[in-house]
């Protein structure tokens, strides 16, 4: 396929994006970490990390849709590249969201639940790296269709252990014996680092969809 300036110009966006994004997983699964083992002021200090990562990757989402809008790829493609886009910013939101809920609602994690806590957050953000490698495939053209699937496929292999680990720990706080307001605070903690692989797999899928259209 023949690549044109204004394309060029999208595909090196898109992969300063996923820079970005990756960047703020990395901060975000460190903001857990920290939270839940050393101090506050540590987890805040990274949790404003993740919120200028944030904010520098909106900036380059607008560049990229100002390249799409000004006649970058045909017609047809333009909303399917810009929504995969917006399904990675739907991923680096949702990493953010879990920061501001630690730091600003300091959830109290029972010792004996700090580890089961961790080990999902690290899973969460862990999906990054094959949606970036999927991204990647797809963006550089430089892997088969079937590459990429199997990067996409990792994606929801995760997600789908992350969803086991959480069934398994809401039924451990929801069975302890924390108060029932505190077992609501911990599994609304618990869901906002969840949903950072919820977000991953969608947007896995919708790279999918991206190269059903692309019928590449």
């Amino acid at each position: 396929m023949l690549i044109f300036k204004k394309e060029k110009e999208v595909i090196k966006r898109i992969t300063e994006y996923v820079e970005e994004f990756e960047k703020s997983m990395v901060t975000t699964e460190k903001t857990i970490e920290s939270y839940l083992t050393t101090t506050v002021k540590e987890a805040k200090q990274l949790a404003h990390k993740v919120q200028d990562m944030e904010s520098r990757a909106d900036e380059i989402r607008y560049q990229i849709r100002d390249y799409l809008y000004s006649g970058a790829y045909l017609p047809i493609l333009r909303e399917d590249i810009y929504k995969l886009v917006e399904s990675l910013d739907k991923v680096t939101n949702s990493a953010e969201s879990c920061c501001d809920f630690l730091l600003n609602q300091r959830p109290e994690i029972p010792e004996e639940m700090k580890t089961s806590f961790l080990s999902i957050g690290k899973k969460a953000t862990s999906i990054r790296d094959p949606l970036k490698q999927a991204v990647l495939c797809f963006l550089l053209d430089e892997c088969p269709l079937e590459k990429t699937r199997a990067h996409t496929k990792v994606v929801g292999q995760i997600e789908s252990d992350v969803d086991r680990d959480e069934w398994n720990l809401t039924k451990t706080i929801f069975t302890s014996e924390v108060d029932f307001s505190r077992k609501i605070h911990l599994k609304l903690c618990l869901d906002s680092i969840t949903k950072i692989a919820d977000r991953a797999e969608d947007a896995a899928d919708q790279l999918e969809l991206t190269l059903l259209t692309l019928n590449v």
